[in-house]
Protein backbone atom coordinates (compact mmCIF):
# COMPACT_ATOMS: atom_id res chain seq x y z
CA UNK A 1 0.00 0.00 0.00
CA UNK A 2 1.43 3.45 -0.70
CA UNK A 3 0.54 6.65 1.25
CA UNK A 4 0.03 9.72 -0.73
CA UNK A 5 1.59 13.42 0.00
CA UNK A 6 0.48 16.46 -1.18
CA UNK A 7 1.20 19.94 -0.68
CA UNK A 8 -1.77 22.16 0.91
CA UNK A 9 -2.80 23.78 -2.41
CA UNK A 10 -2.46 20.33 -4.35
CA UNK A 11 0.08 21.66 -6.29
CA UNK A 12 2.69 19.27 -4.85
CA UNK A 13 1.82 15.51 -5.12
CA UNK A 14 3.09 12.08 -4.65
CA UNK A 15 3.10 9.12 -2.59
CA UNK A 16 5.69 7.21 -0.05
CA UNK A 17 5.67 3.45 -0.97
CA UNK A 18 6.25 0.79 1.68
CA UNK A 19 4.77 2.91 4.73
CA UNK A 20 5.62 0.07 7.18
CA UNK A 21 9.34 0.19 6.78
CA UNK A 22 9.43 3.62 7.91
CA UNK A 23 9.99 5.34 11.12
CA UNK A 24 7.11 7.96 12.90
CA UNK A 25 8.80 10.45 15.08
CA UNK A 26 8.11 14.09 16.93
CA UNK A 27 11.11 16.64 17.47
CA UNK A 28 11.21 19.39 19.25
CA UNK A 29 14.59 21.15 18.49
CA UNK A 30 15.37 25.10 17.59
CA UNK A 31 16.38 24.29 14.13
CA UNK A 32 12.83 22.37 13.22
CA UNK A 33 11.27 25.06 15.17
CA UNK A 34 12.64 27.63 13.16
CA UNK A 35 11.88 26.13 10.21
CA UNK A 36 8.90 25.86 10.18
CA UNK A 37 8.70 29.63 11.70
CA UNK A 38 10.67 30.56 8.70
CA UNK A 39 7.36 29.65 6.26
CA UNK A 40 5.25 31.46 8.32
CA UNK A 41 3.36 28.63 9.41
CA UNK A 42 4.22 27.84 13.10
CA UNK A 43 0.69 28.73 14.71
CA UNK A 44 -1.07 25.31 12.55
CA UNK A 45 2.29 22.95 12.29
CA UNK A 46 3.92 23.31 15.70
CA UNK A 47 2.32 21.49 18.39
CA UNK A 48 1.33 23.13 21.62
CA UNK A 49 4.91 22.39 22.97
CA UNK A 50 6.52 23.34 19.95
CA UNK A 51 6.30 19.62 17.97
CA UNK A 52 6.75 18.93 14.64
CA UNK A 53 5.97 15.16 13.78
CA UNK A 54 7.48 14.11 10.81
CA UNK A 55 7.72 10.23 9.30
CA UNK A 56 11.76 8.70 8.01
CA UNK A 57 11.75 6.85 5.03
CA UNK A 58 14.08 5.65 2.67
CA UNK A 59 14.37 8.23 -0.24
CA UNK A 60 14.02 5.28 -2.89
CA UNK A 61 10.28 4.99 -1.42
CA UNK A 62 9.46 9.01 -2.13
CA UNK A 63 7.88 9.50 -5.97
CA UNK A 64 7.23 12.69 -6.89
CA UNK A 65 3.78 12.62 -9.34
CA UNK A 66 2.95 16.91 -10.06
CA UNK A 67 4.76 19.65 -8.90
CA UNK A 68 8.42 19.31 -8.35
CA UNK A 69 9.18 22.30 -9.77
CA UNK A 70 7.12 24.55 -7.52
CA UNK A 71 9.96 23.27 -4.75
CA UNK A 72 12.47 25.33 -2.75
CA UNK A 73 15.51 23.97 -0.65
CA UNK A 74 16.82 25.51 2.63
CA UNK A 75 19.49 25.07 5.20
CA UNK A 76 20.04 26.96 8.15
CA UNK A 77 23.16 26.95 8.33
CA UNK A 78 26.28 26.02 5.44
CA UNK A 79 26.50 22.19 7.20
CA UNK A 80 22.76 22.29 7.90
CA UNK A 81 20.13 19.76 6.64
CA UNK A 82 18.76 20.51 3.14
CA UNK A 83 14.70 21.51 4.06
CA UNK A 84 12.50 20.95 1.05
CA UNK A 85 9.14 22.91 0.95
CA UNK A 86 6.46 23.83 -2.11
CA UNK A 87 7.08 27.16 -2.74
CA UNK A 88 3.10 27.64 -3.99
CA UNK A 89 1.65 27.46 -0.58
CA UNK A 90 4.75 26.93 1.81
CA UNK A 91 3.80 23.81 2.76
CA UNK A 92 6.88 21.90 4.16
CA UNK A 93 7.85 18.91 2.31
CA UNK A 94 10.40 17.34 4.62
CA UNK A 95 14.71 17.52 5.23
CA UNK A 96 17.26 15.22 3.80
CA UNK A 97 20.75 14.80 4.83
CA UNK A 98 22.95 17.26 2.56
CA UNK A 99 24.35 14.16 1.01
CA UNK A 100 22.53 11.09 -0.97
CA UNK A 101 25.53 8.68 0.49
CA UNK A 102 23.18 8.68 3.67
CA UNK A 103 20.06 7.08 2.37
CA UNK A 104 17.49 9.03 4.38
CA UNK A 105 14.65 11.27 4.31
CA UNK A 106 12.00 12.78 6.83
CA UNK A 107 8.91 13.49 5.53
CA UNK A 108 6.76 16.71 7.39
CA UNK A 109 3.48 15.66 9.03
CA UNK A 110 1.84 18.79 7.23
CA UNK A 111 2.60 16.61 3.54
CA UNK A 112 0.93 13.47 4.88
CA UNK A 113 -2.30 14.11 5.84
CA UNK A 114 -5.07 12.78 4.27
CA UNK A 115 -8.87 11.81 5.30
CA UNK A 116 -7.91 8.17 4.84
CA UNK A 117 -5.78 6.66 5.17
CA UNK A 118 -4.38 8.84 8.27
CA UNK A 119 -0.89 8.96 9.34
CA UNK A 120 -1.64 6.79 12.19
CA UNK A 121 -2.67 4.04 10.05
CA UNK A 122 -0.21 3.96 6.95
CA UNK A 123 2.68 4.95 9.66
CA UNK A 124 1.46 3.60 13.15
CA UNK A 125 1.98 5.39 16.36
CA UNK A 126 4.52 7.80 16.93
CA UNK A 127 8.23 5.63 17.78
CA UNK A 128 10.74 8.62 17.97
CA UNK A 129 10.40 11.30 20.41
CA UNK A 130 13.90 13.66 20.17
CA UNK A 131 15.50 17.02 21.09
CA UNK A 132 12.38 17.17 24.48
CA UNK A 133 15.00 20.22 25.92
CA UNK A 134 13.77 22.58 23.11
CA UNK A 135 9.86 21.85 24.21
CA UNK A 136 8.12 25.22 25.54
CA UNK A 137 6.92 24.90 29.13
CA UNK A 138 8.05 22.22 31.98
CA UNK A 139 7.85 19.39 32.46
CA UNK A 140 9.57 18.44 29.63
CA UNK A 141 8.21 15.87 27.39
CA UNK A 142 9.75 12.28 27.73
CA UNK A 143 12.41 11.26 25.27
CA UNK A 144 12.17 7.76 23.72
CA UNK A 145 12.69 5.47 21.29
CA UNK A 146 15.95 6.44 20.52
CA UNK A 147 17.98 3.02 20.48
CA UNK A 148 14.88 1.89 17.99
CA UNK A 149 15.67 4.55 15.53
CA UNK A 150 18.94 3.44 15.78
CA UNK A 151 18.26 0.34 14.36
CA UNK A 152 15.85 1.69 11.91
CA UNK A 153 18.25 3.39 10.89
CA UNK A 154 21.31 0.51 10.33
CA UNK A 155 18.32 -1.56 9.11
CA UNK A 156 17.45 1.58 6.53
CA UNK A 157 20.84 1.63 5.23
CA UNK A 158 21.24 -2.32 5.02
CA UNK A 159 17.65 -2.03 2.65
CA UNK A 160 19.22 0.05 0.70
CA UNK A 161 22.23 -1.45 -0.27
CA UNK A 162 20.27 -4.84 -1.38
CA UNK A 163 17.59 -2.82 -3.35
CA UNK A 164 19.97 0.10 -5.31
CA UNK A 165 18.57 2.72 -2.74
CA UNK A 166 21.59 4.60 -2.52
CA UNK A 167 21.00 5.58 -6.88
CA UNK A 168 17.60 6.48 -6.59
CA UNK A 169 16.85 9.65 -4.87
CA UNK A 170 14.31 11.64 -5.74
CA UNK A 171 15.82 14.72 -4.07
CA UNK A 172 19.40 14.44 -5.63
CA UNK A 173 21.60 14.18 -8.56
CA UNK A 174 23.58 10.82 -7.33
CA UNK A 175 26.01 11.36 -9.78
CA UNK A 176 27.29 14.70 -8.53
CA UNK A 177 25.58 14.44 -5.08
CA UNK A 178 24.04 17.09 -5.49
CA UNK A 179 20.09 18.43 -4.19
CA UNK A 180 18.40 19.30 -7.65
CA UNK A 181 17.17 22.65 -6.33
CA UNK A 182 20.09 24.72 -4.91
CA UNK A 183 19.59 25.27 -1.73
CA UNK A 184 19.40 28.42 0.46
CA UNK A 185 21.71 28.98 2.80
CA UNK A 186 20.46 31.31 5.59
CA UNK A 187 23.34 33.91 6.51
CA UNK A 188 24.13 34.54 10.54
CA UNK A 189 22.19 36.60 11.18
CA UNK A 190 18.86 35.46 9.31
CA UNK A 191 19.10 32.34 11.55
CA UNK A 192 20.06 34.69 14.39
CA UNK A 193 16.78 35.83 14.05
CA UNK A 194 15.07 33.13 13.30
CA UNK A 195 16.22 31.43 16.66
CA UNK A 196 15.59 33.83 18.84
CA UNK A 197 11.70 34.20 17.93
CA UNK A 198 11.68 29.75 18.83
CA UNK A 199 13.34 30.75 22.17
CA UNK A 200 11.02 33.90 23.10
CA UNK A 201 8.07 31.59 22.42
CA UNK A 202 9.90 28.58 25.03
CA UNK A 203 8.00 29.83 28.10
CA UNK A 204 4.08 28.83 27.09
CA UNK A 205 1.58 30.03 29.12
CA UNK A 206 0.80 28.31 32.15
CA UNK A 207 -2.18 26.18 31.21
CA UNK A 208 0.40 24.58 28.44
CA UNK A 209 2.99 23.40 30.73
CA UNK A 210 1.43 20.32 31.72
CA UNK A 211 0.78 19.73 27.84
CA UNK A 212 1.12 16.35 26.84
CA UNK A 213 3.07 16.74 24.02
CA UNK A 214 5.01 12.96 22.59
CA UNK A 215 5.15 11.54 25.84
Amino acid sequence: MNHPFRCRCGAVTGHVANPHLTNHSVCYCEDCQAFIRFLGREAELLDARGGSEGVQVLPKDVRFETGFERLATLRLSPKGMVRWYATCCSTPIGGTPPTAKLPFAGLSRACLENAAPSVEQSFGPVRFCVFTAGARGDPKPRRFGVAGFVLWMIGNRLRARLTGGFRQNPFFDTATDRPLVEPRVLTPAERGRLGATVREVRAPPRELAQGAGCG
